[in-house]
């Protein structure tokens, strides 16, 4: 049966203040050296995702922006994807709403309800860069975004907000907790995507386990479609109270960010051995 890792990026595989991810060295060596696939699943875009992709040395499909695409190698899987759009390197599933209609919809969520939000669309790079803890590089590659506005909610009453929420629901929108920021989206989410894919290898592959490790809400969707659940331990040394009580069956990574995504996937793939 073969294996196949699915990951969030911050907080997660990426340390949450540093983004650095040698904590979690040993385990992606080990994976590599057992061709065992490690696809990143994460709030960031395509721009962000790509060059992180080069340096962690892999080579799998990836999902960027809360599931809103699905980026596949071409010639990955050897039979089509008639639903994929084609680009020089990537075929791409797409699954979210277009961006410049999340803008729309924050918007109008804000005004309609009374809240007062500030999403990405409507930061600087310097902003972005300061909240975030990002170059301004970093930061220019967070705001390209295709499928997913993170956003804060600045102000707004317990009633006020509650208008909000309802107002994006009615409207066939998502939103989620993220470890910075409120995400607007369509009508997807990581576990979508990560479905989506074990769809694929599955195909390929007939038999597969699958693993997730995330550490937010943000993951959830995603760590309930897996048959290994872990939840990675938060900057605090706690877990996601949500998460945990929402998907019981969570395995708890012993240790923080990467260096827990290390432990957690050493010992499952002694088991797997």
């Amino acid at each position: 049966m073969r294996l196949v890792v699915f990951t969030d990026l911050d907080g997660t595989l990426l340390d949450h203040r540093t983004y650095s991810h040698q904590a979690a060295r040993p385990a992606l060596d080990e994976l590599r050296r057992r061709r065992i696939p490690v696809v990143l699943c994460s709030s960031k875009t395509r721009t962000e995702i790509l060059p992180l992709r080069e340096e962690l040395g892999l080579l799998d499909p990836f999902v960027a922006e809360n599931g809103g695409g699905i980026y596949v190698p071409r010639n990955y899987f050897p039979f089509p994807l008639s639903a994929a759009r084609k680009e020089a390197d990537y075929l791409v599933l797409e699954l979210g709403a277009p961006y410049q209609k999340l803008v729309r919809a924050l918007d109008e969520a804000a005004k309609t309800s009374g809240v007062r939000v500030r999403g990405f669309n409507r930061m600087t790079e310097k902003e972005v860069a300061k909240l975030c803890g990002l170059s301004a590089t970093a930061a220019r590659r967070a705001r390209q975004r295709e499928y997913d506005e993170p956003f804060l909610l600045e102000k707004g009453t317990p009633q006020q907000e509650q208008r909000f929420f309802g107002w994006v629901q009615q409207r066939g929108l998502r939103w989620r907790q993220g470890g910075r920021f409120l995400h607007l989206m369509g009508d997807n989410d990581k576990g979508v995507a990560v479905s989506r894919l074990a769809e694929l290898y599955r195909q390929h592959y007939t038999a597969i386990r699958t693993l997730g490790l995330g550490d937010s809400p943000n993951d959830l969707d995603f760590l309930a479609a897996v048959d290994l659940p872990v939840l990675v331990a938060g900057p605090d040394g706690g877990y996601d109270a949500e998460v945990r009580r929402k998907l019981p069956r969570v395995r708890l990574a012993r240790g923080v960010g990467p260096g827990g995504w290390n432990q957690a996937v050493t010992e499952i793939l002694a088991d797997h051995s």
